[in-house]
């Protein structure tokens, strides 16, 4: 049996053993990216073969915590693509301007910046006090760090500069505040946020929701997880509603890929359109 088909058998049990023990599910992620990044702890953990993780996954929390941490954390920023957040204040906020009250869910939020970045915008439009935004995440650390806000004043810089690009109308140092080389986003923008962990492998729909923002998650799935999880996304969403992915990902070979119209084809913001 080949080095590769080793490996693979290897993987397939480490993942298998995290999902059952932990419930977390990385069955169906694109394995290039996964073996990146397992073949980073294994060398950084000084093991000599990825099945070497197994035991430490199902007896060592430490080690396995770590382990999710690795395997899930996104890099991301405020206003991150200052374009996408100029599409949504000019082609989106003004038609969910529309609805009396309005829900909005970030599946996959990471560490938070881009739901601080939906609040001031939509603090600016001037209806933030209409809208509930659910933020989730499969990845508990970097769920506690979105909840707190605290980023480095070297990421604040580039925020600022993003934020300027993306028609903001203050001034960014209005958002946060700078302490000891770190910059804390203001309590008020976290008024309408709820912060909670969900899977999008195993868990349930979020129902009712005006717009699902999920942007750089779905490209480190396999095309049939991607497909689980737009039909997730489709349920999801109100008729009429809007769904906005990264600029790399695409809804064309999915289930739903007729069930909606491109708001923006560059940035990918489509909206559900009403059932034959």
């Amino acid at each position: 049996m080949g080095d590769k088909q080793t490996e693979k058998i290897e993987i397939d049990l480490l993942l298998e053993a995290i999902y059952q023990q932990y419930g977390y599910d990385f069955r169906n992620y694109a394995r290039s990216s996964l073996m990146r990044r397992l073949h980073f702890v294994r060398e950084k953990s000084d093991l000599e073969r990825i099945s070497d993780m197994i035991p430490l996954v199902l007896y060592e929390a430490s080690f396995a915590n770590q382990l999710l941490l690795d395997l899930s954390v996104t890099v991301t920023e405020m206003f991150r693509d200052p374009e996408f957040f100029l599409e949504l204040r000019n082609k989106v906020i003004p038609l969910l301007r529309t609805y009396p009250f309005v829900k909005i869910w970030h599946a996959g939020c990471a560490t938070g910046e881009e739901v601080y970045s939906m609040a001031v915008l939509l603090e600016e439009e001037g209806f933030y006090d209409r809208v509930q935004i659910y933020a989730t995440d499969i990845n508990q650390e970097s769920l506690k760090i979105a909840e707190e806000g605290i980023y480095p004043v070297e990421n604040i810089r580039k925020f600022t500069t993003n934020y300027q690009k993306s028609g903001g109308q203050s001034t960014f140092s209005d958002y946060y505040h700078a302490k000891y080389e770190m910059g804390k986003i203001n309590e008020s923008l976290k008024r309408n946020i709820v912060f909670s962990q969900h899977n999008l492998a195993t868990d349930h729909a979020f129902g009712d929701m005006h717009i699902i923002i999920c942007r750089n998650v779905l490209i480190y799935f396999d095309k049939h997880l991607q497909n689980h999880v737009f039909n997730l996304f489709n349920s999801s969403l109100i008729t009429r509603g809007f769904l906005c992915i990264g600029s790399k990902e695409s809804i064309e070979f999915s289930d739903i890929h007729t069930q909606f119209e491109a708001i923006s084809s560059k940035w990918r913001i489509f909206r559900k359109l009403l059932p034959k």
